[in-house]
């Protein structure tokens, strides 16, 4: 497949990078590379694929996030992010939640890259999609953890992994996400140094980016940026992603250009409850006079609280 020299990407988000986010997302930023939600090995091996992986052509590039830890379930879902045209597959080893902890994947997997690489052997046998890991520096016990990182990404780089996601954060496991989110540091320097260190790999880097100028920083070190809740809480400032990084001039959509299509797209999934989609356009108005009222209007979970919003803005 083929990269830019430097990407942005948009990171998976359990819970709220669903279809209809990214949908969203895409009237804003067309070129961005957006993931899935974290979809489990057991959840593909044993459910209803074809709900679970259905998603519009608009989103392309699109990226497979999965869960697990088993070689043959892993092997599977490879398979099946092919045959459902995904530009990608990828491996989370790097979120601390209990739960996720609990099916054997995430970030109890940075001690262990020989399990993922077993896992990256057979999914490489039946596609030829490639296989990323999204991942931490590093459990916060380890001894060393510029080592452990750098052991992590070489055992898996020789198993066929040539891109690597890293969450400038090491991962606690007896803190929640949004614990390890907000309490431990940012390390972007072991990242920069990584990537010194694996020049022939392609190395992303990933945690608290809020900037269009900090992206530009960090692609001076790596060779790509992931947004993550940047992009979900504040979705219009990433409107210059087209033209700053992929030299796409196309007239920037307004809020009320966005707003609009949302409405069209609300009333074309008439089966879905209109709170789920209107969920995930919270932000678009963040920072702008009118915020509280575009809220209050999406709060109703009506549609017509749309257009009366938007009516106003023309009167």
């Amino acid at each position: 497949m083929f990269f830019m020299t430097k990407e942005i990407e948009i990171a998976p988000m359990l819970d709220l990078t669903d279809k209809h986010f990214r949908f969203f997302l895409r009237q804003i930023c067309r070129h961005a590379t957006l993931y899935t939600e974290m979809i489990s090995e057991q959840a593909l091996y044993h459910g209803d694929c074809k709900k679970l992986l259905a998603y519009q052509r608009v989103e392309q590039p699109l990226v497979l996030q999965v869960g697990g830890s088993h070689p043959d379930m892993m092997a599977q879902a490879a398979h099946l992010a092919e045959d459902y045209g995904y530009a990608a597959i990828n491996i989370n080893a790097g979120c601390p939640s209990e739960r996720v902890r609990m099916g054997d994947f995430g970030a109890c997997l940075i001690p262990f890259p020989e399990k993922i690489a077993d896992c990256v052997a057979q999914m490489k046998a039946r596609t030829h999609l490639d296989i990323t890991v999204k991942t931490r520096l590093a459990l916060d016990s380890a001894e060393d953890i510029e080592q452990a990182l750098h052991r992590f990404v070489d055992i898996l780089s020789q198993a066929g992994v040539n891109k690597f996601i890293i969450h400038a954060r090491v991962a606690r496991l007896s803190m929640s996400p949004l614990q390890n989110r907000t309490k431990l540091p940012l390390h972007y320097d072991y990242v920069y140094r990584l990537k010194q260190a694996f020049p022939q790999l392609r190395i992303f880097i990933n945690g608290n980016i809020t900037s269009v100028e900090q992206i530009q920083e960090h692609l001076r070190h790596t060779d790509g940026v992931m947004i993550g809740r940047w992009a979900y809480t504040q979705p219009f400032a990433l409107k210059d992603i087209d033209s700053v990084f992929y030299q796409d001039s196309h007239p920037c959509p307004s809020r009320e250009d966005v707003a609009s299509v949302m409405l069209d797209y609300i009333a074309q999934n008439a089966d879905v409850s209109p709170s789920c989609i209107m969920r995930h356009m919270m932000g678009l108005y963040f920072g702008t006079p009118c915020a509280k009222r575009w809220r209050a209007a999406l709060t109703t979970q009506d549609p017509a609280a749309i257009k009366a919003f938007l009516v106003q803005l023309d009167a």
